[in-house]
């Protein structure tokens, strides 16, 4: 699912990251004009269809094993956490119940964030390419990056990321099981696949607007030191 999910919003996705990091360098287009219909149209124009999906393959290699790593060890951490001495009397306030998924969502980010973190940068240096064509794909530019930056080029950009990814899933995380929750409360007889789509959407709006601005400081830094 979020691989489908990822291939049908990929072009939106690449047209935030040139957005983001415009003007950086040479091989990374400039905009004139924020404008989505008319960068679209330079895409289409100069690279062809199938360009907005640029970096598309390595966002679903990437996809897969961030949220196999994130759902489980949310779930890990929460039963750790709901161990604690001590918490099961407070089990069921609202504040403890909120608290305990927003620790257990940020540090199941942190932790899929590490894990994948290289294929998130080279996402990013795939998708920001224009005309010129430095990484061919995802295994040149691993060994790329390697070889011109050294290891720590795959990791580059990683605190600003760490920052913004702890808060972005623990916000999704809780804001989503609350608004379920509440809603299955209210409006038990709801279709559940319905309850779900809205209640996921809603999250990731909240989420991603509160870490928009680490987000951008993230991609800016996954390009310093690119070719």
């Amino acid at each position: 699912a979020g691989a489908v999910s990822k291939t049908c919003t990929a072009p939106l996705a690449r047209l935030t990251i040139l957005f983001q990091v415009q003007g950086m360098h040479s091989d990374v287009a400039t905009l004139s004009k924020a404008s989505i219909w008319r960068e679209a149209s330079r895409i289409l124009c100069e690279e062809g269809v199938r360009a907005f999906w640029k970096g598309n393959l390595v966002t679903i290699a990437h996809r897969l094993p961030y949220s196999s790593i994130s759902f489980y060890a949310y779930e890990r951490y929460k039963t750790v956490l709901q161990s604690l001495p001590g918490l099961d009397r407070h089990r069921d306030f609202v504040a403890a119940d909120v608290c305990l998924r927003l620790l257990g969502g940020g540090l199941a980010g942190i932790t899929a964030a590490s894990m994948t973190y290289p294929l998130d940068l080279v996402r990013t240096r795939l998708a920001a390419q224009t005309n010129n064509m430095y990484y061919r794909g995802i295994s040149h530019a691993l060994y790329s990056i390697c070889r011109d930056e050294g290891v720590r080029g795959l990791y580059r950009g990683m605190g600003a990321t760490l920052l913004g990814v702890g808060p972005s899933i623990a916000i999704s995380f809780s804001v989503y099981e609350k608004l379920r929750s509440n809603w299955q409360l209210q409006r038990p007889d709801d279709n559940v696949a319905l309850v779900s789509l809205a209640c996921g959407s809603l999250s990731g709006i909240a989420s991603s607007t509160v870490t928009f601005p680490l987000d951008l400081v993230r991609r800016r830094m996954q390009l310093e030191g690119a070719a």
